[in-house]
């Protein structure tokens, strides 16, 4: 016999949920509130509409937007609240094959960088867009540098292959943002 959840249980599991998103956690001395670092997220894309305009022969300006769906539901009392905004940047590679003379199959893989956040009922970000600014400014740097350091001369004691090392990248740039 299967026994359901009574309402109660089910409202307990997302006060829970709500207080661990809420609470303050900390990573490398940066405190922060939200999801923990390591969660993941699955999402489905509707169907977007992705412009793009050459600017140079090498340079694209490109604008996409779509309604982004949570593969599963989310936990009852989970998350922010409906309305808040947030501003990301996001640093991609796209590879691109064509297909036919009107399809490309296409994949993406990146980074997506959080540089504000607006909450619900306020006006403003929680950071100025000069601060913004700036940041992304030191995400962009520090990127450069890890990107000029040349795989296997790590001041580490073992030299981690040259895919570790991405992996292990990437992971420290989710975790900060």
């Amino acid at each position: 016999m299967i026994k359901k959840k009574s309402a109660a249980k089910k409202a307990g599991a997302g006060k829970k949920y709500a207080a661990s998103y809420n609470a303050y956690k900390e990573y490398h001395g940066q405190q922060y509130t939200g999801m923990k670092i390591g969660r993941r997220h699955k999402w489905y894309y509707d169907k977007g509409e992705w412009h793009e305009r050459k600017v140079t022969p090498d340079k694209w300006e490109i604008e996409y937007s779509v309604v982004k769906r949570r593969a599963g539901k989310a936990p009852e009392g989970s998350g922010v609240p409906v309305g808040t905004e947030y501003h990301w940047y996001i640093l991609a590679d796209q590879t691109a094959k064509k297909l036919d003379a009107n399809d490309y199959s296409t994949s993406m893989v990146g980074y997506k960088f959080k540089l504000g956040h607006k909450r619900v009922g306020k006006d403003k970000w929680n950071i100025s867009e000069n601060a913004q600014r700036k940041r992304l400014i030191r995400i962009l740097q520090d990127l450069i540098k890890d990107l000029e350091k040349e795989p296997g001369k790590e001041k580490t004691k073992t030299a981690a292959k040259p895919k570790q090392r991405e992996t292990k990248i990437k992971k420290e740039l989710a975790e900060v943002f």
